[in-house]
């Protein structure tokens, strides 16, 4: 039987947190990518990537995985009534709910986080609990059907905890194998607990106009729900 896994692709859509669970799914057989969005129309990742979405929001089919990736574009995402739309309607359907990163943000817009434990990137978390979630610091966090992804790379770790999940733990150990991860990076700055306090300020400088930006839409999606 064939697994219909949906990613989400949208404008400035963060590249990595799509791409690392796509390279898992499809190392697998008997799944089915889609890349679904309003129109058929290449869309501009944030880091300039180009991607084609597949599928559009009328014609997507009834999907077993729905998974909303993060990046800068969540912002509009969440005040999108068509997209909060097709989300919750295939939540109804889907057996499994996901997000990766600030893709978490998106669920709680459309009022799939009330009462949930969820993760999202480290820079956000505190914006889940305005939409009822239980926030948990982890890389991968699962509440019955809902599992989302901490930020980014964390993307690939939730990929392969789904994959143990919709086969079984070999299957995923395959996966894990195929794509050769066995991360050891130069740095041991992947978390704010671990990274230098100047590298922490530098990337919150750097991210505050996009933090501000987002809390004021997390206000007025909160107050209109």
């Amino acid at each position: 039987m064939t697994i219909h896994v949906g990613f989400l692709l949208f404008p400035q859509v963060q590249a990595l947190d799509l791409t690392g669970p796509l390279d898992v799914f499809a190392s697998l057989s008997d799944v089915s990518i889609h890349l679904v969005w309003k129109t058929l129309e290449p869309i501009k990742a944030s880091s300039g990537l180009v991607m084609t979405p597949d599928t559009t929001f009328a014609d997507c089919p009834q999907l077993d995985v729905l998974c909303v990736p993060g990046g800068y574009g969540v912002g509009k995402l969440m005040e999108d009534a068509q997209t909060l739309d097709f989300i919750r309607a295939h939540a109804r359907q889907a057996r499994f709910v996901t997000s990766v990163c600030t893709g978490s943000l998106v669920l709680g817009a459309a009022g799939l986080l009330q009462g949930r434990r969820a993760t999202t990137h480290w820079a956000y978390h505190d914006m889940l609990a305005p939409f009822g979630a239980i926030a948990v610091h982890d890389r991968v966090v699962r509440d019955g059907n809902l599992f989302t992804g901490g930020g980014v790379t964390a993307g690939i770790d939730f990929a392969l905890t789904l994959v143990s999940e919709l086969f079984d733990a070999e299957q995923a150990q395959a996966a894990q194998l195929a794509i050769e991860y066995a991360p050891h990076p130069p740095f041991d700055a992947g978390s704010p607990d671990t990274a230098p306090a100047s590298v922490v300020e530098l990337v919150r400088t750097r991210s505050a106009n996009v933090r501000a930006e987002r809390e004021a839409i997390v206000e007025r999606v909160r107050t209109v729900r």
